[in-house]
């Protein structure tokens, strides 16, 4: 208690304070904006932060880490472009709200979602810090090569009527994250004596070809229509009494209640793991809400849609930080940046940052609460009075608007006019997957777990002599595999039961 309470003082400093402030609010903006993320700013100001106090460096960095996975959902809900990737989900029931005319309902529950997985998160952070870690430490190779199965058993669990379309779509996303060298043999793959491909296909172009530059090609295909999909959005707004921006009612609560906890555990469970990231959380959160709501119509503008992905991202956020703060050992690659900064200021996280830094150990671990008390008020303002201006201007002027900052992020992600090259192709990919009616959701999850999957398939069959037998001969390998499972079989068992009963 004595240790919170240290924490806690070091907000009692206005710098301080205004950097956590501060920091919130840049990351909602940061999120907002198509093509930047947590991690690009905060490899930005890293080298800022150089000549900061230390309190006031880090305030400012948790408080930017905190709020850009909110703000994602904020264009990924009015235009179906996702500001961050760890929005993409939230794109598929958040922008059918808006064209429903419920885009400040949909935010509101983004908001909402986002702060009750955040400060969840926070609190574990702030609790079980030290016995979350320990369990981390636990997974290897096969553990990880496991985890990745279970991810990809969602997408069969995802899949309903479409299981072919989804392993079409799954199968092409495997065969592109093979793209470039790989990281074991060092045997450049795909490549086509293209040296920018050697380091294989970079998410961010991705996502912002999948969905920003897709935006863009199909309000192209509605010209010569009388309306498109957001001129109808901002005059079915205009009809809508009850849309606006605040705390849903008590019965939309208790709706959801149960997609929040799910979600918000599935969030803190995969922080805290090394490496498993906010795309399997989201994924993962999505295709249980599916599951225990079979009756509703995802993809079509759920709340749960909605509440599942949000709830989820925000709570990987925090429990990220455990296994850093804890052992040194960082969560993703956000978590990874801090571990830079904390270095830069000549800190080293683990045992000895709260042993020889106390105040600055439970600074950090108090800012993220803090963060997401504010984030909240924040985010809900923000919304109202910024973000559902967009639906009121004009679709060509916005098309090109978002062309101008699709072009201008996937540049920007590392310099590299090739990336602009790469954002148009993924653009041009999932225009053909929306005429032809294939899902893209396999093809995106396939592409970011499919290099974790080889990589740890072959450590695991080096550290095994190529013994098959190390994925059952190890508990925890043996748990996930028993999930992955029974994730595949149930959509199977579900049917033909369904199908015995239609014969009856």
């Amino acid at each position: 208690m004595n240790n919170i309470l240290i924490g806690l003082e070091q907000f009692l400093t206005p710098a301080v304070l205004g950097a956590l402030i501060l920091g919130t609010l840049l990351g909602l903006v940061v999120g907002a904006l198509p093509g930047l993320n947590d991690s690009i700013t905060i490899a930005v100001l890293i080298p800022v932060t150089f000549g900061m106090d230390p309190h006031v460096a880090l305030s400012l960095l948790v408080g930017i880490y905190t709020a850009s996975a909110c703000g994602g959902s904020i264009p990924a809900v009015l235009l179906e472009i996702p500001g961050t990737a760890s929005a993409m989900v939230t794109a598929w029931d958040g922008y059918p709200m808006t064209l429903k005319g419920y885009s400040k309902q949909a935010l509101s529950l983004c908001m909402i979602s986002s702060f009750l997985g955040g400060i969840s998160s926070a609190l574990v952070l702030l609790c079980f810090a030290p016995t979350l870690a320990s369990l981390a430490l636990r997974f290897a190779p096969p553990e990880y090569f496991m985890l990745t199965v279970l991810g990809m058993s969602t997408v069969i669990g995802m899949a309903g009527e479409n299981v072919a379309k989804n392993f079409l779509s799954m199968s092409l996303g495997l065969w592109i994250s093979c793209i470039g060298m790989s990281s074991m043999t060092g045997i450049d793959r795909y490549t086509f004596s293209i040296p920018s491909l050697l380091d294989g296909i970079p998410l961010i172009p991705q996502m912002i070809g999948l969905f920003g530059i897709f935006s863009v090609l199909k309000i192209c295909d509605a010209v010569g229509r009388k309306k498109d999909e957001v001129t109808l959005a901002a005059e079915a707004a205009k009809s809508i009494s009850d849309d606006k921006i605040g705390f849903p009612g008590w019965a939309m609560c208790k709706r959801l209640f149960s997609t929040w906890v799910r979600s918000s555990t599935i969030g803190n469970i995969l922080g805290v793991i090394p490496g498993a990231g906010m795309t399997m959380a989201i994924f993962m959160a999505y295709d249980r809400a599916k599951k225990s709501r079979p009756e509703l119509p995802f993809g079509t503008g759920v709340p749960e849609g909605v509440a599942a992905p949000e709830s989820a991202n925000n709570a990987v956020v925090a429990s990220s930080m455990v296994p850093l703060l804890s052992l040194g050992i960082p969560g993703n690659g956000t978590s990874a940046l801090f571990l830079g900064a904390l270095t830069i200021q000549g800190l080293r996280p683990g045992p000895e940052l709260f042993n020889e830094h106390p105040d600055l150990g439970y600074m950090i671990i108090i800012g993220f609460i803090l963060a997401n008390l504010m984030m909240l008020p924040m985010s809900l303002l923000f919304c109202k009075y910024c973000a559902s201006r967009v639906l009121k201007l004009n679709s060509k002027i916005l098309s090109a608007g978002v062309l101008v900052l699709c072009v201008t992020g996937s540049y920007a992600y590392m310099n590299n006019p090739f990336h602009i090259g790469v954002m148009l192709f993924f653009g041009v990919l999932g225009y053909v997957f929306w005429k032809f009616g294939l899902p893209q959701a396999p093809l995106i999850l396939s592409t970011v777990i499919g290099p974790m999957m080889e990589n740890n398939w072959m450590a695991s069959m080096v550290y095994a002599d190529g013994s098959f037998l190390v994925f059952l001969q190890r508990p925890i390998s043996l748990m996930l595999l028993i999930l992955s499972m029974f994730f595949l079989i149930c959509p199977f068992a579900q049917r033909t039961l369904k199908n015995i009963r239609a014969m009856k």
